[in-house]
């Protein structure tokens, strides 16, 4: 996208709680910015608190402590029809009784926009999202994505300050679904809007955004680009919860300046990062990306070297997926590339595999319940 907005806080939640029942806190002490023209996404399992945050900057919900600023002004008690925010929501609430030419025009018509502007706007809306020729259908004539198109539209129609996206491509299937998701980040890209988008699903969370919020327990567990988080998971859930990961549980034994040596539960000792550990002797879990490893490396190549026996393999045509045992764990994914001779490879035969110390990431020992 283009890089010419300012860079500001153009949305800016400032030490906001919200409460339903008085005693248990859904966000706790939130405090996040989104710039002007950004694509921010809140990503999080179900109850993590990102659908109540967009309700409160929408204006559904009232923040029990803290402020919401827009665009320099706070809006705590600015109703929701004067927040000039868009919505998009998972069902679309399209009105079924009304055209397409109808629903985009409601919020234009509320605004008091004059008829002849309305019906321009209404045409760019639909031209945009590609269904100039469906004005005349109701929602109902219409499939479940050009539903959520029209939706999309609707949203962007009166020209509004932010637009507020939650769940919107939930309902849609997986091929649908990816399609609008570069729809959406295209739209994002030419017209330059701001969007704050709420989702679960992490790999739609990758492809649109330009920075992921990753929520849990009402708490932002790590604000950052989606390469970041990918790369660079700050804690246990985040690496869980952010693409496939392996995870390798043990104590640490010794720090040494950039690294630290684990010693897990098969007594083998591996290199790391020290991410998020709490020194000597300390519990910690082993993060390392199934891309990482490499099978039968040249013998004194890679600092973490181990032994490990192929339990399945599945063949994905551009890499060979391999579920192995490594250091007691059953379920350590190598993502193999379908570019050499792995004849060899077969489930039951013994293999070596190695990776660097700098794609191991030492972080907090899960809690097991």
């Amino acid at each position: 996208m283009a890089n010419n907005h300012k860079s500001e806080a153009y949305v800016s939640f400032q030490n906001v709680q919200k409460t339903y029942d008085g005693e248990i806190l859904v966000v706790k002490d939130l405090n996040l910015d989104a710039e002007r023209g950004e694509f921010l996404t809140m990503l999080g399992p179900s109850g993590s608190g990102k659908t109540t945050v967009l309700l409160m900057l929408a204006g559904f919900e009232t923040a029990t402590h803290g402020e919401i600023i827009l665009d320099g002004t706070s809006i705590n008690n600015v109703p929701p029809h004067k927040r000039h925010i868009g919505m998009v929501f998972q069902n679309y609430a399209l009105f079924p009784h009304l055209t397409v030419n109808e629903n985009l025009a409601f919020p234009l018509q509320v605004r008091k926009i004059p008829k002849s502007e309305i019906e321009e706007r209404v045409a760019n809306a639909l031209d945009m999202v590609q269904l100039g020729e469906f004005g005349s259908r109701r929602p109902m004539q219409l499939s479940g994505g050009q539903q959520q198109r029209i939706a999309v539209a609707r949203a962007l129609v009166f020209e509004p300050k932010i637009v507020l996206m939650d769940e919107p491509l939930g309902a849609l299937d997986k091929q649908l679904r990816e399609q609008m998701q570069y729809e959406i980040k295209e739209l994002h890209e030419k017209l330059e809007v701001t969007i704050v988008y709420v989702t679960h699903d992490q790999s739609e969370a990758l492809t649109m955004s330009n920075r992921i919020a990753v929520f849990d327990d009402g708490v932002i567990q790590q604000l950052a680009a989606p390469n970041v988080l990918y790369e660079e998971p700050e804690n246990a859930f985040v690496a869980q919860f952010i693409g496939e990961n392996n995870t390798l549980s043990g104590q640490v034994s010794s720090i040494d300046k950039d690294t630290c040596t684990v010693k897990v539960g098969d007594g083998e000792s591996l290199q790391a990062l020290p991410i998020k550990i709490d020194g000597v002797g300390s519990n910690t879990m082993i993060s390392l990306r199934p891309e990482r490893v490499v099978v039968n490396p040249e013998s004194g190549t890679y600092p973490n070297e181990v032994s490990a026996e192929i339990k399945e393999l599945i063949y994905l045509g551009d890499h060979i997926r391999s579920r192995m045992n490594v250091c007691g764990h059953d379920d350590f994914i190598v993502k193999i590339p379908n570019s050499a001779n792995h004849a060899q490879l077969k489930p039951g035969n013994s293999v070596k595999v190695g990776w660097m110390a700098e794609d191991a990431r030492a972080l907090d020992a899960l809690e097991t319940t």
